[in-house]
């Protein structure tokens, strides 16, 4: 029975300096394979770099919502550098409304413009979107609509990732043809609505992920995550769904290699 981490930051200082460490829980921990997310183009060097050097990590190409002051990611940038060996994604993108900063959300143009560029490279490339939302699933819903992503031939698809939104959202996003990610979050007691959510998502589209080092998962929670730890998201899925952790195991692996198709290649 093996894992696959879908969402982690292994070249984020404190997991980067303990790599080797990591590499040798992952393999104590059944964990396969992980994908490294960019949230810069600035560290997508660093990002891509564990993708070439370990052959069971694959990297995405994008530029975080968050992420202010950095350099702004044209459309020929995320087509250059999402066509390189072992990229298998683009993103991390998306609309977060939770930090304004006393801005108000017609101040945030800016991010849905950057959120249209990914996903009009994501529809060039034919790769998937890693799609980040918080406070801001109408708009971003809305934005995948009208760029042709409804789940029709020819649309890029991808994950909602580290989803804490409500079933209303995650029915939408599954319409749209999107799979669902689920992260340590599900194991915090406070999170029972997110389970109600799980227990709806259809096993054929559900993928785990830690998104560390970040949100590490309830029996570690409040230390420092690693992709070691995703199992205890697959345990509690396992739960929710009433099946067995290897049934759990097995269809997230599967879900991870039909969207990100790029892992063949």
């Amino acid at each position: 029975m093996m894992f696959t981490d879908s969402h982690c930051h292994l070249n984020f200082p404190e997991l980067l300096s303990e790599l080797p460490a990591i590499r040798e829980a992952m393999a104590q921990a059944q964990v396969s394979r992980a994908l490294c997310i960019s949230t810069t183009l600035e560290e997508f060097g660093t990002v891509h770099q564990l993708a070439l050097d370990f052959d069971n990590f694959w990297a995405t190409v994008g530029v975080h919502p968050d992420s202010e002051g950095v350099r702004e990611p044209a459309l020929d940038d995320l087509l250059s550098l999402g066509s390189l060996p072992r990229v298998v994604g683009i993103g991390e993108t998306g609309l977060d409304y939770y930090r304004l900063n006393g801005r108000t959300v017609a101040d945030m143009a800016w991010q849905r413009e950057r959120f249209r560029t990914h996903i009009r490279a994501a529809r060039q490339l034919q790769k998937p979107l890693v799609i980040h939302t918080r406070q801001a699933a109408e708009d971003t819903v809305s934005i995948l609509r009208e760029e042709g992503e409804d789940g029709s031939s020819g649309s890029a698809g991808g994950v909602f990732h580290c989803f804490t939104e409500d079933e209303s959202v995650a029915r939408q996003a599954l319409d749209l043809g999107f799979y669902i990610s689920f992260s340590g979050i599900l194991t915090f007691k406070s999170a029972k609505s997110l389970r109600d959510v799980a227990a709806m998502v259809p096993l054929d589209r559900l993928l785990i992920e830690t998104d560390s080092p970040y949100l590490a998962p309830v029996p570690y929670r409040g230390k420092t995550n690693n992709p070691s730890y995703v199992p205890w998201v697959a345990r509690q899925l396992a739960d929710i769904k009433q099946v067995p952790l290897e049934t759990i195991a097995k269809s997230t692996n599967a879900n991870f290699d039909t969207l990100f198709k790029g892992i063949f290649t």
